[in-house]
């Protein structure tokens, strides 16, 4: 239950994330000035934090619409398998989530 509410939860936290990357695209087309106000947000804490949120959903939604996938195929619905995918999804998740952040921290350290 508490990863169907999740599910959920991520894919309408994506659409509001959706507003951030309209943003991004329409400072990026408007100039200088309105990128470095975009870029100064997203550098700032709220800014990390959001995007970080942004990162965790899109890869959690991802790994649980895995899940269904297999799922509709008729794998995983046995009580062991069920709680063990649950848990694969979350891990998998947050793995994924922190991989991401720490390539993008070396790349951008780099540059």
């Amino acid at each position: 239950m508490v990863l169907s509410i999740l599910h959920r939860v991520t894919g309408a936290f994506l659409c509001l994330g959706l507003v951030l990357v309209a943003w991004g695209l329409i400072a990026l087309a408007a100039g200088e000035a309105a990128w470095s106000t975009f870029a100064g947000f997203c550098g700032s804490w709220i800014g990390v934090i959001l995007l970080a949120c942004w990162t965790f959903s899109l890869f959690l939604h991802l790994c649980n619409g895995i899940r269904h996938l297999f799922w509709d195929a008729g794998a995983g619905f046995e009580k062991s398998g069920y709680f063990t995918s649950a848990w694969v999804v979350v891990i998998a998740g947050v793995a994924l989530t922190v991989i991401v952040w720490l390539w993008a921290a070396m790349v951008g350290g780099a540059a």
